[in-house]
């Protein structure tokens, strides 16, 4: 029984300790904009949210919030490529995230637009979210 306890424990342990969690976030005017990294061993999800509310500028506009996740490659160092199938297209929304030591960046690509419509949209535009704990 203490065999069966301590051997449990440990697959807990050594679980956690392989596994890693990064949150990012961008508040551009009222757009706001999280990106979430889970590491566990070799492999990587990323999830995506945005909920904006129109800026002065996207007058007549509606608010708007969508999400993505899925599983991730990372093809350099820095740079992580996501991409998730569309279930009413047979198109995929890829992320391209770059990552710095205090952020992050995402760029879309064009049929990402199936999974968040109007004023929505994952890309940070150029603009870094901020790596926070």
């Amino acid at each position: 029984m203490k065999k069966s306890l301590f051997l449990a424990m440990a697959m807990l342990f050594s679980g956690s300790v392989l596994a890693s969690a990064d949150h990012y976030l961008l508040r551009d005017g009222k757009h706001v904009h999280h990106l979430k990294i889970i590491k566990m061993n070799d492999e990587i999800t990323v999830s995506a949210d945005v909920d904006f509310e129109p800026n002065a500028n996207e007058e007549g506009k509606y608010p708007c919030s969508a999400d993505v996740s899925g599983t991730a490659k990372q093809v350099a160092d820095n740079e992580l490529i996501m991409k998730k199938h569309s279930e009413s297209e047979a198109n995929y929304c890829e992320l391209k995230i770059h990552l710095t030591p205090t952020g992050a960046t995402v760029e879309q690509s064009k049929d990402c637009d199936n999974f968040a419509a109007g004023i929505c949209h994952f890309s940070s535009d150029g603009k870094e979210m901020v790596k926070f704990k």
